[in-house]
């Protein structure tokens, strides 16, 4: 782990800055269209990913205030890092609310294809962003950014489980597939959340 007093270069801090603006402005356009998308279609599917596109928009916020310097902070490194972790903690419970209300039949999603694409967008863009902030997580040492890359690409993933789940359920009508594929990743989201709100940095190439 790079020591917290050290100095980031600042071509790595400039990327990190330019990386966590793109985040913001594509998680503020995912967010919005996938939740409206989510209430046109009734899709439970879509709304844990629009959940997802909104903590990672508020984490991507907080990392980008955390390098709003060069010196690695000590204490603004626990912050960002605990703050990052809890809305990993969020975003299983909202994961969890939406699938058991999917599994209950509480929810008849229709056929959306806003939602698909929007989330064939996140599905190529979100992979990539998640390898820079790991890169990038390990030439700063961050934590916080650590637990931001994580949420990237748990966000590439869900993308993925939701649009399995609206085309499944447009061509076979299983409105059961998508929430069942989503639980699936709760236990990696609550280690990772452990892990961010412990403090631990990547040590990732």
């Amino acid at each position: 782990m790079l020591a917290f007093s050290q100095t980031i270069k600042q071509d790595t801090l400039r990327r990190i800055q330019q990386i966590q603006v793109i985040t913001i402005v594509w998680m503020s356009i995912e967010a919005v269209v996938s939740l409206c998308a989510a209430w046109q279609a009734r899709s439970p599917a879509l709304l844990a990913f629009g959940g997802d596109s909104a903590v990672e928009l508020l984490s991507a916020i907080v990392v980008l205030w955390r390098f709003r310097s060069g010196l690695v902070q000590p204490r603004a490194e626990r912050t960002a890092s605990r703050i990052a972790g809890i809305l990993l903690f969020a975003l299983v419970v909202c994961l969890s609310v939406v699938s058991a209300l999917s599994l209950l039949g509480h929810n008849e999603p229709t056929t959306s294809y806003l939602g698909i694409a929007i989330l064939i967008v996140a599905a190529v863009l979100m992979p990539w962003l998640a390898t820079e902030k790991r890169k990038l997580s390990a030439a700063s040492g961050s934590s916080a950014l650590r637990a931001d890359a994580v949420q990237s690409g748990l966000c590439a993933y869900l993308s993925l489980i939701a649009l399995i789940g609206l085309v499944v359920n447009a061509v076979w009508h299983f409105s059961w597939a998508d929430p069942i594929a989503a639980l699936a990743v709760i236990p990696l989201l609550l280690w990772e959340g452990k892990e961010a709100i412990r403090g631990r940095a990547c040590r990732c190439d």
